[in-house]
């Protein structure tokens, strides 16, 4: 299937990109014409993903976040967001809600769990050493 569109950024892990993938995103999509909560979802599973780069991805220092859009006939969009971090050994357990590597007195472990609520579906892939590729995907309404 070939995109209709589709945009690609590099941006490092740095806390303050958070709001910039999330804007970026959001200027992408409008030509789409998603709904109001549409655009919420798709935005808060960004956020989360681009989040979990910036805190678990690189431990002790700085690196890039790549986050790609691609939009498809039928209103379908399929956001990529990876990393050449640390990885996670196990995908399955880090999935679980609840499931956190960082302090839990600041981190709840719902990222992956927030990802899946709001999107149609969501395929993480990982490897130690090499970084993690979360794959998310939706299917904005028809406006037309």
């Amino acid at each position: 299937m070939k995109a209709k569109n589709m945009v690609k950024l590099s941006f490092y892990s740095r806390s303050v990109n958070e709001g910039f993938a999330r804007g970026a995103l959001a200027a992408f999509l409008a030509q789409a014409d998603p709904t109001v909560p549409e655009l919420t979802d798709v935005k808060t599973a960004v956020s989360e993903a681009v989040t979990n780069c910036i805190v678990h991805a690189y431990p002790q220092g700085v690196g890039l976040v790549h986050l790609s859009v691609a939009l498809y006939d039928e209103g379908l969009v399929r956001i990529t967001v990876a990393d050449k971090g640390v990885g996670i050994p196990d995908v399955e357990k880090a999935m679980q809600p609840m499931f956190t590597t960082g302090n839990p007195e600041e981190r709840a472990g719902l990222g992956f769990a927030v990802m899946q609520s709001f999107m149609d579906k969501v395929r993480v892939t990982s490897a130690p050493g090499k970084g993690t590729r979360v794959v998310m995907s939706k299917r904005l309404a028809s406006r037309g």
